[in-house]
């Protein structure tokens, strides 16, 4: 990494471990504290158009969303200013932290910010039962559980390909979860915005406010926190869409993926260069095999809450 623009080092480059696909370093410099973002582009799951999200990071600083400071952007290398701030535990939320990323979201989509055309999506992947073969025979830890599931995946993966989107479709940070956010003095600071692209409303919504209104798993799901999100939205000056499966098709479709994309690193074997570690390759497809089939099961159950 070709690094001298940000001024001599006070000190060694430290490894943040802990990143889902790429690896996170901080950097102490005369001018400052940066983190430096190694990008994984040898097995990423989709393109990183990385020049066109720098550029809509660009706008979205200038226009005062709360986050860090783009700084540079390369072929390998993504740079930001460092903010301290709390992790966002894997909890329901306060509601007025709810409120504001909602406010976050309206504002974000109306940035006038040019995209190119990326409307074409692959298909969404089918090969289960040979997926749950290899990890049979390679002795993977989760392979039995992955095996008595493969019914339910492929169901999974015939929802995310058929489910309407009634739109509009924005651009749009596209992750905006719990580990992608800090908090500084109590409000939100949104990180990680290498996903951004176009995206349907309604799944951005549903995404964003379902991951901030839950715990770990679906047991403890808070409506009121759910509807502070979009609450938040409507007083930022955005436009709630219909209400319908496809408020969940995105996150699903994105967990079915992320899950896909972790087992074939974990049957690969190997620690690889980039990305994440292999144990938590281990304990994101672990995590994907066993919460996937119960966010499946119980959508109607989350759609009639939720819906209150």
């Amino acid at each position: 990494m070709d690094l001298a623009h940000l001024g001599a080092p006070i000190g060694p480059m430290t490894r943040v471990h802990g990143g889902f696909a790429n690896r996170l370093y901080r950097l102490d410099t005369d001018q400052g504290s940066f983190a430096v973002k190694e990008m994984n582009h040898l097995d990423r799951r989709s393109t990183y158009r990385a020049e066109d999200v720098f550029r809509f990071e660009r706008a979205a600083f200038a226009a005062g969303i709360a986050m860090p400071e783009p700084i540079s952007v390369s072929e390998h290398t993504l740079v930001h200013r460092w903010v301290e701030g709390e992790k966002i535990p894997e909890a329901p939320v306060p509601a007025a932290y709810a409120f504001e990323i909602g406010e976050i979201l309206a504002r974000i989509h109306a940035l006038d910010v040019q995209w190119p055309d990326d409307s074409t999506e692959d298909p969404t992947s089918r090969d289960w039962p040979e997926l749950a073969e290899r990890a049979t025979a390679t002795g993977q830890p989760w392979a039995a559980e992955l095996t008595a599931q493969v019914e339910t995946f492929l169901a999974i993966a015939d929802f995310v390909e058929t489910c309407e989107r009634p739109g509009p479709v924005v651009l749009t940070h596209k992750d905006i979860q719990p580990w992608n956010l800090l908090a500084h003095e109590g409000r939100p600071v949104v990180l990680d915005w290498e996903l951004s692209g176009m995206l349907d409303l309604s799944g951005e919504l549903g995404s964003t406010a379902l991951s901030l209104a839950k715990g770990p798993g679906f047991d403890d799901v808070r409506p009121a926190i759910f509807r502070s999100v979009l609450d938040g939205y409507v007083a930022g000056g955005g436009a709630l869409p219909p209400w319908g499966p496809s408020w969940f098709v995105f996150m699903i479709g994105g967990w079915l993926g992320h899950t896909r994309w972790n087992i074939l690193r974990c049957l690969a074997g190997v620690e690889a260069g980039t990305g994440p570690d292999l144990a938590l390759s281990h304990e994101s497809a672990r995590n994907g095999v066993r919460g996937l089939p119960v966010l499946f099961g119980r959508l109607p159950e989350l759609q009639e809450l939720l819906m209150r």
